[in-house]
């Protein structure tokens, strides 16, 4: 077993970090705050500090970037930190793993494939294609081995408000209440089960076969927004209360005061037109698929369901 440094301390990270600990591997969490679960070593470190980066990495195996800036602010905070991540796996020698997303490819037309060309359509989906390409040309050059991991929406335990399928949606549903959802709730979308990019990621950074190039995490068939929240209810043995639309000129208003909503518009494509991920590449190389969409409601339901999260 190895030793494996993960950046970020989200969604994500969080639980990256517990399975790569369960898989046998010494890991280290590394956060601004040292926070994270107690079965890992935990480290309060800058992630664009490449001297301290590479000090916690020396001797690991593989580094994971699952560092996630505030949306509003990825063309300030994201080129420093993937420079210093990039630094520190070329200095110490860890392969290095990116946790990505489908911004890159732009609006699609079809379902989207990991080796679909970069065409990103935004300032922010440009940050993160210029982290790859970069990343990607070390990688060529010889001096790292890379590769980056792409999800979709991420949803279930331990996904709050920056989920389209988390504190707005999930527990206002098991309440009765009805959501507004953003974009048409008619439209297919793919929805990534967490755990299930957790365990992607865990097995691009331990497979040889991973590197030099991206992947998608194993993604459920798409479902609207409005068959999510049939599915949940049903599973949940509640009333389902329906699924309204948030008007984009409400979107629009309200990003006059809220920067994270007023950055919603450059990727409203998402939820106006199918959008939809292959992920069967990774599905078909690694022999891994997604959890069921109906196992990962279950789980997602009774993590709202639990009585501190109910208080929350």
């Amino acid at each position: 077993m190895g030793k494996h440094v993960v950046v970020g301390a989200g969604q994500v990270g969080r639980r990256l970090a517990e399975t790569l600990r369960e898989w046998g591997h010494e890991v280290v969490l590394v956060s601004r705050s040292g926070s994270g679960p107690e079965s890992v070593e935990r480290v309060a470190a800058d992630a664009s500090d490449r001297d301290r980066m590479t000090g916690i990495t020396k001797g690991a195996d593989t580094l994971y970037n699952c560092v996630n800036p505030a949306y509003h602010r990825w063309p300030r905070d994201w080129p420093p930190i993937a420079e210093a991540l990039l630094a520190t796996a070329e200095t110490t020698g860890a392969g290095y793993v990116i946790l990505g997303n489908l911004y890159v490819y732009g609006p699609p037309e079809g379902p989207m494939r990991a080796t679909d060309p970069l065409a990103p359509s935004s300032a922010k989906a440009e940050v993160r294609a210029r982290m790859w390409r970069q990343a990607l040309a070390a990688h060529e050059a010889g001096r790292v081995r890379v590769t980056e991991v792409r999800g979709s929406d991420f949803f279930g335990p331990g996904c709050l408000d920056q989920s389209h399928l988390g504190t707005r949606f999930v527990p206002r549903l098991l309440e009765g209440k009805p959501v507004r959802f953003f974009g048409d709730p008619d439209q297919p979308h793919s929805w990534t089960y967490v755990p299930d990019v957790a365990r992607a990621l865990a097995t691009a950074g331990t497979d040889d076969r991973a590197w030099g190039r991206a992947w998608h995490v194993p993604t459920s068939p798409a479902l609207s927004g409005r068959e999510v929240a049939e599915r949940l209810c049903a599973l949940a043995g509640v009333e389902n209360p329906g699924v309204g639309v948030l008007p984009n000129w409400l979107i629009r208003a309200v990003g006059v005061v809220s920067p994270m909503l007023r950055e919603l518009e450059a990727v409203r494509y998402q939820f106006v037109r199918p959008f939809v991920v292959d992920s069967s590449e990774f599905e078909d190389t690694f022999g891994v698929a997604p959890t069921p969409m109906d196992e990962a409601l279950e789980a997602t339901i009774a993590w709202w369901r639990q009585p501190r999260q109910t208080a929350a």
